[in-house]
């Protein structure tokens, strides 16, 4: 089925439920998988005058996993969409409407904008973290670590810059991810969104409004962290990220959630999860390239190698990443100079 069938299917559902009132549907927002939203516009004066439609292929897509984590996230007191009606066979969901601002468009790199709106993120992410247990969520295992990680050599090395690793780069790698997910896995754990950035937070009352956390798992308590303050999508430098991140640290420490006592060996875990999340990153953006022809990702790629570079810098143990990443960098800028020699 193409996409304007889909489209015709989807608007045929919502229109039998309001069967009396008129609308617009309008395309909301996309993201990196196969799900679409929509926004319902009302053209009458009854409220709500805006809702969302989810678009999500059953084929491609498990609404289930947004259901079952919209109800341990509202647990929390946070604010998600609330599910208005559904239909899991057709892959429709209808969903309150969070706003249209997300946090990535209301900052646009002004830091004292930000303040305000990550310092709602980070309580709003405690809350989240406050209410996990074991056995309701997967497991970020080591197995789901490492296929994350694999995706940069499969496809960031070898399908985006056709780069080849001999057989002491592939051992050398290897080791690097292996210390990596021993640090990962040695965190304390509670629930993580997955994808807790400015793309999927949005200005909202109460905020942030909380969406794409369908993926959400059990693991380490600095992940989404990561997410939040070494986006993608913005780069800051460290002095502003150190504030952010001590000030999630003490009111974690304050009510009980299992950090580090000491602020150092609590920010080195943030940084090494750092490295894991950025290498998968950049094997996510090449995949969305090479295969789904999504190539607006590639321009958020150096944002992303900055922070690893810089993290990388830092640890002796991930030097062969760090003298991987300039070797690559180089063999690129000699590719646009036109001098491979």
């Amino acid at each position: 089925m193409n996409q304007l069938q889909r489209y015709q299917l989807l608007e045929n559902w919502v229109k039998n439920q309001f069967p009396t009132r008129s609308f617009l549907l309008s395309p909301a927002s996309t993201d990196a998988s196969f799900r679409r939203y929509f926004r319902i516009e009302f053209s009458d004066q009854s409220t709500p005058k805006t809702l969302i439609v989810m678009d999500a292929p059953p084929e491609h897509e498990d609404c289930v996993s947004f259901l079952y984590v919209a109800n341990i996230f509202s647990t929390a007191n946070v604010h998600v969409p609330e599910i208005l009606a559904k239909d899991l066979r057709q892959g429709f969901l209808l969903l309150s409407d969070l706003g249209s601002t997300t946090y990535l468009e209301s900052i646009g790199g002004n830091s004292s904008i930000a303040g305000n709106l990550y310092h709602d993120a980070i309580d709003a992410l405690i809350r989240i973290q406050s209410v996990s247990c074991t056995g309701e969520l997967p497991d970020y295992d080591e197995k789901l670590l490492l296929k994350e990680l694999n995706l940069f050599p499969d496809w960031y090395l070898v399908k985006h810059l056709k780069v080849a690793l001999d057989t002491n780069q592939k051992e050398e790698l290897s080791n690097c991810f292996t210390k990596i997910i021993n640090n990962n896995l040695a965190q304390p754990r509670v629930y993580v969104h997955r994808d807790f950035h400015s793309r999927n937070l949005m200005v909202a009352s109460p905020n942030p409004g909380i969406i794409d956390f369908q993926d959400a798992v059990y693991g380490p308590i600095t992940y989404d962290l990561v997410s939040l303050f070494k986006d993608a999508y913005i780069y800051w430098d460290e002095e502003k990220i150190l504030d952010w991140v001590i000030r999630y640290w003490e009111k974690a420490r304050k009510i009980g959630l299992p950090v580090a006592g000491n602020f150092s060996d609590f920010y080195r875990d943030f940084e090494w999860m750092g490295v894991q999340r950025h290498i998968k990153v950049l094997g996510i953006f090449a995949r969305l390239s090479c295969r789904d022809g999504k190539n607006n990702y590639l321009r958020d790629m150096p944002v992303v190698i900055n922070y690893l570079k810089n993290t990388c810098d830092r640890y002796r143990e991930l030097n062969f990443l760090l003298e991987l990443l300039g070797e690559l960098e180089n063999k690129e800028q000699k590719k646009e100079t036109g001098d491979e020699s």
